[in-house]
């Protein structure tokens, strides 16, 4: 399972809204809320994407160290 709370605090760090993902990612608004809310699954190409317009690593964004 992945993690969405570094997701979040980079976007808002970066100044993105979720409209501004959204368009950028060509998805709803609603569905990209989702995503960061986990209630829908994530890709692994859509997050791919997410992590390319944030410029960071998927990894980085995803993935909590137990």
């Amino acid at each position: 399972m992945y993690s969405t709370e570094k997701l979040k605090k980079v976007r808002k760090e970066k100044g993105f809204t979720i409209y501004d993902m959204a368009k950028e990612l060509s998805i709803t608004p609603s569905f990209y809320s989702q995503i960061e809310n986990k209630k829908r699954r994530l890709f692994y190409d859509t997050a791919i994407r997410i992590s390319r317009i944030l410029g960071e690593k998927p990894d980085a964004l995803f993935y909590k160290l137990l």
